[in-house]
């Protein structure tokens, strides 16, 4: 059976973005460059991180993640990535809104859904065939798969800042037991592989 996996940058207090997440602010009130220096100005030192990021058969991601907009949808909002954004599979967003999906260049096609975690994972199963599905985030959302016992695999990147409020990774994640598989120390990231214990 495929791997279900999340790979998320954070601070070393835990935090994935900052407060105020806004359009002109998709990580809050931070300097973005914190989380994620390492995929950009050391690639090479850390390029099978990044690479394993998108390698998957399809992709869940929260609402908060796919764009600023809240409530209905009140704009024609298409993600933060431009036209061709860097997942190339399906993607499913989980939202309490509606919304036809949405077809976008390299491959993506971002469908909307209502009915929860569990529905996301269903149709990104059925989407993926044989290859893995990565739970790309917001924070709220990698929680919420932990908890249900639905992520097989975290991978977290840990960089060397504190950011101090906003979203975490563990918040509201019932005491369970991590099963660490692997780490590895880059120049600006600690990559720390987890598996839950079930």
């Amino acid at each position: 059976m495929s791997t279900v996996y999340c790979d998320i940058a954070v601070s070393a207090d835990g935090f994935a973005a900052g407060l105020n997440q806004r359009e002109e602010a998709p990580f809050g009130d931070i300097n973005e460059s914190w989380l994620h220096s390492w995929m950009f100005d050391t690639y090479e030192e850390n390029a099978a991180e990044v690479d394993g990021i998108v390698d998957s058969g399809a992709t869940i991601m929260g609402r908060n993640m796919f764009g600023p907009v809240r409530g209905e949808w009140d704009r024609d909002w298409r993600g933060w990535w431009g036209p061709n954004p860097p997942y190339h599979n399906p993607v499913f967003v989980l939202t309490h809104y509606a919304r036809g999906p949405i077809e976008m260049e390299g491959g993506t096609t971002f469908h909307f859904v209502t009915d929860g975690i569990q529905s996301a994972l269903a149709q990104a199963r059925a989407a993926a065939g044989d290859r893995n599905i990565s739970i790309a985030g917001g924070a709220r959302t990698v929680n919420q798969y932990l908890a249900a016992g639905l992520l097989d695999e975290l991978r977290l990147h840990v960089t060397p800042c504190v950011i101090g409020a906003g979203e975490r990774v563990f918040d509201g994640v019932p005491a369970q037991t991590l099963e660490r598989v692997s780490v590895r120390v880059a120049s600006l990231v600690t990559h720390i592989t987890y598996r839950p214990v079930r």
